[in-house]
């Protein structure tokens, strides 16, 4: 990972910000997207500690922003025209229903809206690049889901938060999965994994019994050096330099749910995307 320049979303704590500590211990070269900057602020200084050579830089932003992510994607390009790793790992889960400025359902802005423009905008920067890699967070909670429904993405009818947070999960599989379909031949990656039930800030922006229940649950969470093993691993591994499409766990491949397969909701979900987003299909 010597020089390699590697861009990571939701590094500013849990398992983000572990990956990019060993991503630095590697020789990365780091850029770090961070909506809070105080956070940023202290992430960047964590990081220094743990290896004080690493080249890094923060940008900032809101990722639950269309407008927002379009201009992290520019700001980055600019700075970084070749880019080997993407990682996006930003996410949350709202016990309650809200909508951005946009009108998206916040589960589906920051969970799969945000790894889709994202990816999209620096795209060019990662094919520049010799065998680029994209890594995307994901999760085993996309087993909830039975499938995305198309006439309601928004979750206007039936706002159930896990079953919803579920949903996001199974499309970050299937943009993953698409993803892999389009860049072949491309030299760029693309893969997702399950990091495990971590103890983090993640639920953190919640309130009251929601807020106490996933604390008391992050009791018999897994640490974070636990939950970034993965993201590092298909970040920088030599044994998945060509492996494309996957969905990992524990560092190997892992079991997905039917509705993770459907090709054809894959390739709907990028149409669909492309339209919210205004970019080419």
């Amino acid at each position: 990972m010597q020089g390699k320049v590697c861009v990571i979303t939701g590094a500013t704590s849990g398992i983000g910000l572990v990956a990019a500590e060993r991503l630095a211990g590697m020789g990365a070269r780091l850029l770090l997207v961070a909506r809070d900057k105080a956070r940023g602020e202290a992430a960047f200084a964590q990081i220094q500690a743990h290896a004080p050579a690493t080249a890094m830089r923060i940008v900032h932003g809101d990722l639950s922003l269309l407008a927002e992510m379009n201009r992290l994607g520019a700001e980055i390009a600019a700075l970084e025209p070749r880019i080997d790793v993407l990682i996006n790992n930003a996410g949350a889960m709202f016990a309650e229903r809200g909508v951005t400025a946009d009108g998206l359902e916040r589960t589906f802005a920051v969970n799969h809206m945000a790894y889709f423009v994202l990816t999209n905008r620096l795209k060019p920067s990662l094919v520049a690049a010799s065998q680029a890699r994209i890594v995307n967070t994901a999760s085993a909670a996309h087993h909830r889901a039975t499938g995305l429904d198309f006439d309601d993405l928004q979750s206007q009818r039936d706002y159930r938060y896990f079953t919803v947070y579920g949903r996001s999960k199974l499309a970050n599989i299937l943009f993953t999965r698409e993803l892999a379909r389009r860049l072949a031949g491309s030299g760029v990656t693309a893969n997702c994994l399950h990091p495990g039930f971590v103890a983090t800030r993640f639920g953190n922006n919640n309130r009251g019994f929601f807020r106490l229940g996933i604390g008391i649950a992050k009791l018999f969470a897994i640490s974070p050096e636990k939950g970034a093993e993965t993201i590092v691993y298909l970040a920088s591994s030599p044994a998945v330099a060509t492996v494309s499409g996957g969905y990992f766990a524990e560092r190997r491949p892992a079991r997905l749910s039917q509705a993770a397969q459907d090709d054809a909701a894959s390739r709907r979900l990028w149409d669909e995307s492309a339209r919210i987003a205004k970019l080419p299909a």
